[in-house]
């Protein structure tokens, strides 16, 4: 099952660019660079051939990144919510022990057209307050394996 992702349309435009210019012009340029490597002999020893194929491989994996991304991406609009943190929406929430609030969109870690901090859905933290609301408290793990909660204050759909 794939996991629809929510970009603004700013974000959506960038990354669209981006794979155009991937899946176009990059690769001509790069099939070039591998070919002039190519002719200047024995491959075994050709760092720049080697270098041009190790780009090759790495801009291959992001065009299939960023097809993947855009193909399941909803764009636009921050979804409505029903009060309910998902993607889209912008989750107020505070830690045991702390006065202060954090604020944070869940959305792609790839949209950089906002000023607060972007958290996926897939993030031990985004998974574990998507779907829940304000005033509910909820655990989740670490990266480092150890356990955290966090009371989530608000939730609102993304506004820019």
């Amino acid at each position: 099952m794939t996991q629809q992702t929510w970009l603004t349309q700013e974000a959506y435009d960038r990354l669209r660019s981006e794979l155009d210019y991937l899946t176009g012009p990059w690769r001509t340029e790069i099939a070039a660079k591998i070919e002039a490597a190519r002719e200047e002999g024995d491959l075994r020893e050709n760092g720049g051939y080697h270098a041009a194929k190790e780009e090759q491989g790495k801009q291959e994996a992001r065009i299939r990144q960023l097809a993947d991304l855009l193909r399941d991406a909803q764009v636009g609009e921050a979804p409505t919510t029903r009060g309910e943190a998902g993607p889209g929406t912008v989750v107020e929430v505070r830690f045991p022990g702390e006065r202060e609030t954090e604020k944070f969109l869940i959305g792609s870690r790839e949209d950089h057209s906002t000023t607060i901090d972007v958290f996926s859905p897939a993030s031990p933290l985004g998974g574990a307050v998507t779907g829940r609301k304000a005033g509910e408290t909820v655990s989740y793990t670490l990266p480092n394996g150890r356990s955290a909660k966090v009371e989530i204050v608000s939730v609102a759909p993304y506004a820019s």
